[in-house]
């Protein structure tokens, strides 16, 4: 690790923080949006920890993914869809605070929460099973097929993790309608993966053999 991979990851952090933090709280009108905290602390917290776990046992595998810029096109409009679709979900979270339009029991919030964390846990461990996960569609020098773990169960259990993530981080802000703008990022990810696998059994071999082996893409049975 060097002190410019650390200097970077601290930055991106910080500012991803401040970001969603007035993106929240701006719209609600008052620091005092007790979900939007509950959020900054769930996804934040792990995700320095995480940090930190990279920057000691795999440096170069954060270094990729703090760097990663994408070059299909289509992804690129993916990427695109997906930042709109995320700044008007927090919007709307911190106006629904603020105007009271929905107010969802607690008892539903914390179990969003439970699930969002469970979400999070399933994602260190597909970042745990595939050293080349990164988060641009590519083929990567000497990578392999992963078919173990996760990825015996589906061809895409990052996508399934951060499915389970976007869609409880509404119910975790108490907006019901944060959560129906969130489910745009199912066609996202249908978009992104078509595209992906496409790249993947031309450049990578293993990987037609694979599909056929594991015939769903993110959830069992299911897709």
């Amino acid at each position: 690790m060097t002190k410019k991979l650390f200097w970077e990851a601290i930055t991106k952090f910080v500012t991803g923080l401040i970001v969603t933090a007035l993106l929240l709280f701006l719209p609600a009108g008052t620091i005092h949006y007790r979900n939007g905290w509950l959020l900054i602390r769930i996804l934040f917290v792990p995700m320095f920890l995480a940090g930190i776990v990279l920057m000691v046992r795999n440096p170069e595998l954060l270094e990729k993914r703090l760097r990663a810029k994408e070059t299909e096109q289509e992804q690129k409009a993916v990427i695109a869809w997906s930042g709109i679709m995320f700044l008007a979900a927090f919007i709307v979270a911190g106006l629904n605070f603020r105007f009271g339009w929905i107010v969802m029991p607690d008892w539903a919030i914390f179990l969003a929460a439970g699930i969002f964390l469970a979400a999070y846990l399933m994602y260190a461990e597909v970042l745990r099973e595939n050293v080349y996960l990164s988060r641009t569609v590519e083929v990567q020098e000497h990578q392999q097929v992963i078919d173990t773990g996760l990825y015996g169960l589906v061809r895409h259990p990052m996508y399934s993790s951060t499915l389970i993530l976007f869609l409880s981080m509404g119910l975790v802000l108490g907006s019901p309608i944060s959560f129906a703008i969130l489910l745009l990022y199912v066609p996202l990810i249908a978009k992104r993966i078509k595209n992906e696998e496409e790249v993947l059994t031309q450049g990578l071999e293993g990987y037609e053999a694979y599909r056929k082996k594991v015939k769903y893409k993110v959830i069992p049975f299911i897709w």
